[in-house]
């Protein structure tokens, strides 16, 4: 099998071991059935059903370089600039089908900066961790896996190294190594989609020192280990999905697509050494983050700019039903919604544009143009979203629940005093309400916007590499040629 439907991925949810995992101080026992965890998994199932629409068959599926097979995009190594064109294609259009965070970006990240540092490892070292990553990767394809690309440590205190913090598990770790492999200990913070995933791609989370060996550590490890607690990321409005009634659904914001975040605890795990692709070469850890980075900063001109899509609809049809949709200032808001989405948009296309091939063959974006992507993405959605609660009003934020308008007490008022425009009801506007505050205030928002500012890095980490990639000096000289200026290079 290479490519499983939607419900085929929701059996083999329900066909690992039990997690241990926790929410509002609970144990969850049956994820895929949980009102709040249920939602983010429809988000996944969207990216397996996609891959059987004619109309998307390009964009969700490619030609296996390994096996021959069709597989599924989103565990496809990028073999040209057309490759990267479609992965960022196929973000933007499932960003705009779900209106959310659909969670397989970071994985299918991780696997193409892993496949190139593995490779380069190997090259320098004599080690077998390329061969053992094909292996891993072999597996994904055919059983069709969710990655969790697992790089961000909860890193104590931020003044200090791993190697100098009062608690070394602050920084994810080796505690042991034997013959048959390692012993495993920390936590990775804001997992996206950490419970939906097959396996866990554990990295680095920065450039390390030649004494910081033991946090240099890759490895595979599977989400249903019996060592591994997860701990769910709780977000506003969440408790309004706990409802199965129709005011629970209305209230909500979005009743079909959701988003996930988890903190994963690692309480002692052993990985084999066939498990593992890195293991102290502290060298190589800063290498595997900036690849590891620069392709999830592309990801974000293709996934952000779908969901600015769903933003800018929402603003022209809560527009209308408000009835102002030809005020000259509303539409002046709307383009420049577009006009901020669509330079998100041309961000992601460029930087896979001017990919290039690595030496393990595997295609590479344009890192100093995927660092201005993710830059913009820092800014722009929290504009648009800003110009969208503008055009919406302030009834965003001060509406009664769905319950009262489903009351026999309160029902006539709301229909009397929510309406607009005869041909608009009172119950679109307040589903189409919800709808925009889940994107600008809820669950949706943190896909859309916290996700924005810190997924892939928080801005000055872009702005760090955006000076490291600028080329200053080679400026400088196109200038001394340019005025003449004595000394300047020909």
């Amino acid at each position: 099998m290479s490519l499983m439907n939607g419900q085929q991925y929701i059996a083999s949810l329900k066909a690992r071991r039990p997690l241990k995992v926790y929410l509002s101080g609970e144990q969850v026992t049956d994820i895929t059935e949980h009102p709040l965890i249920k939602p983010s998994i429809q988000s996944v199932a969207l990216t397996y059903d996609a891959a059987f629409e004619a109309e998307h068959v390009e964009l969700m599926t490619a030609k296996s370089v390994i096996s021959g097979e069709t597989i599924n995009r989103f565990c496809h190594l990028h073999q040209s600039e057309k490759d990267l064109l479609n992965k960022v294609k196929m973000q933007r259009m499932l960003g705009r089908r779900c209106g959310t965070c659909f969670q397989r970006c970071v994985g299918m990240d991780a696997l193409n900066a892993l496949f190139s540092c593995t490779y380069d490892t190997d090259k320098k070292y004599g080690t077998q961790y390329h061969s053992r990553f094909l292996k891993f990767l072999r597996q994904a394809e055919k059983a069709d896996w969710i990655i969790d690309g697992a790089m961000t440590d909860v890193k104590g205190d931020r003044s200090k190294r791993p190697s100098e913090q009062v608690d070394p598990d602050l920084f994810l770790r080796v505690v042991e190594r034997t013959d048959k492999g390692v012993w495993i200990r920390g936590a990775k913070a804001h997992q996206t989609g950490a419970l939906n995933s097959h396996q866990i791609l554990v990295m680095p989370t920065q450039a390390l020192k030649p004494n910081e060996r033991e946090y240099a550590i890759c490895c595979s490890v599977p989400v249903d280990e019996p060592n591994i607690v997860y701990i769910y990321g709780r977000q506003s409005c969440d408790d309004r999905r706990r409802g199965v009634d129709q005011s629970a659904d209305i209230d909500s914001g979005s009743p079909c697509y959701g988003g996930q975040e988890v903190l994963i605890i690692f309480d002692g795990v052993f990985v084999p050494n066939e498990n593992i692709y890195l293991d102290g070469e502290t060298d190589v850890a800063g290498q595997l983050v900036e690849r590891f980075a620069g392709y999830h900063r592309q990801s974000y001109g293709g996934c952000k700019s779908g969901v600015g899509d769903v933003a800018i609809g929402a603003a022209a049809l809560i527009s209308e039903m408000n009835g102002v949709e030809k005020a000259s200032h509303i539409k002046d808001k709307i383009v420049e919604m577009v006009h901020l989405n669509e330079t998100l948009w041309a961000c992601g296309l460029a930087c896979s544009t001017e990919g290039k091939p690595s030496a393990a063959g595997n295609y590479y974006i344009d890192p100093l143009l995927a660092n201005v992507c993710k830059q913009n993405v820092t800014r722009y959605p929290f504009e648009i979203a800003r110009l969208l609660q503008d055009i919406a009003g302030g009834l965003l934020a001060t509406m009664p629940s769905a319950k009262d308008y489903f009351s026999e007490q309160t029902r006539g008022y709301l229909e009397k005093y929510l309406q607009t425009r005869p041909d608009v009801s009172a119950l679109d506007r307040i589903k189409l309400l919800r709808f925009i505050e889940n994107l600008c205030l809820g669950r949706a928002a943190v896909g859309y916007l916290t996700e924005s500012m810190h997924g892939a890095g928080s801005p000055q980490a872009q702005r760090v590499m955006m000076a490291r990639l600028a080329n200053i000096e080679e400026k400088k000289s196109a200038v001394r040629n340019l005025a003449h200026i004595e000394g300047c290079e020909k």
